[in-house]
């Protein structure tokens, strides 16, 4: 395992960490027993870091990596969220003691005194703007209820303005072979400011994995965000297919098959392309078993992409992808 410094911070994180999302709901049926195996597979693989967020499972990955890491607190880092499970748009959400009250309750859930990096998710821009509660958080920091802080964010605009915040240590920003905007100016901004940069949606919703034919009639189960939120309507549509649609995603992602030549397949060629960034700290990949966990840990042992690559790289996603994106980014 390679490790890279988180920002400016003091903590080094694996550069394959995996996601949580998965495990704890909205991606259709899941088995907690074959999530702590995968948990412990990745750990014994020299993983030490998870994001995860207390909505995930309305707190159920929280408390499934409080029982895979007991004992580990002091080697395994752990990221977690606030926000949405109030209301994103209302200020109160933010004061003092609403997020105090979502710090103790993902501190309580993944049985630990601190959290090492706390990020505020996915919130409007007015609201980081407005900035109080960026100052809530450098009280929870001076406190020990969190090691550092940063945000996780749904634009390349909303990226650019936390840059500006003194003490965010990192950004979570969506990045994959179908959403390269942030490659323009984004990650060259932070790793010059020093702002580690965490890679979620790597994958495209599995779109990048290759596993869903061209003629695909694949069917996603009804609490899968895949089937309820293709088109934007619970949450930002770029959560999921990078935006694009199922459809259209299936037709991109079989003009990226020669990316697999040499590199075993999708999966591992399309996190390998994200890992040859050098702003990047780390990429964030949801599992739900063994096998895929171990299958993106792969990528750390494929070959890195050429120069010629990543140029044509570069010029599909500007001539055939970017026009179809939707969604803020």
């Amino acid at each position: 395992m390679n490790y890279r410094a988180l920002g400016s911070s003091d903590m080094k994180v694996s550069e394959i960490s995996f996601g949580t999302w998965a495990i704890g709901g909205s991606w259709g049926s899941k088995d907690d027993a074959e999530s702590l195996r995968a948990l412990e597979t990745a750990i014994e693989a020299g993983v030490n870091f998870f994001d995860t967020a207390d909505v995930y499972g309305e707190g159920h990955s929280e408390q499934l990596l409080a029982q895979a890491t007991k004992g580990k607190e002091d080697d395994i880092l752990i990221a977690t969220k606030f926000c949405r499970a109030g209301d994103i748009r209302e200020q109160a959400t933010y004061s003092e003691a609403s997020v105090r009250a979502y710090c103790e309750g993902s501190l309580r859930r993944l049985g630990r005194e601190r959290i090492d990096l706390y990020q505020i998710h996915c919130p409007p821009l007015s609201i980081l703007q407005d900035g109080s509660v960026f100052g809530v958080l450098d009280k929870l920091k001076e406190e020990g209820k969190i090691r550092e802080y940063g945000v996780s964010v749904e634009s390349v605009e909303e990226g650019l303005f936390c840059l500006g915040q003194p003490n965010v240590r990192s950004l979570q920003v969506i990045f994959n072979l179908f959403r390269q905007k942030p490659a323009e100016r984004l990650l060259g901004e932070a790793k010059e400011k020093g702002v580690g940069i965490l890679v979620r949606l790597p994958l495209a919703s599995g779109l990048l994995t290759g596993k869903f034919a061209a003629a695909s009639a694949a069917t996603f189960e009804a609490d899968d965000h895949r089937r309820f939120n293709e088109n934007g309507e619970m949450f930002n549509v770029g959560e999921t297919f990078a935006g694009l649609g199922f459809a259209k995603g299936v037709e991109l992602a079989e003009q990226l098959r020669w990316i697999e030549v040499d590199r075993n397949n999708m999966t591992r060629a399309s996190l390998r392309w994200l890992l040859d960034h050098e702003a990047i700290t780390c990429v964030i990949p949801g599992f739900k078993n063994v096998a895929q966990v171990q299958d993106n840990l792969a990528a750390l042992h494929v070959p890195p992409f050429s120069d010629d690559e990543m140029d044509r790289i570069r010029t599909f996603y500007k001539e055939h992808v970017h026009a179809h994106i939707r969604g803020s980014y």
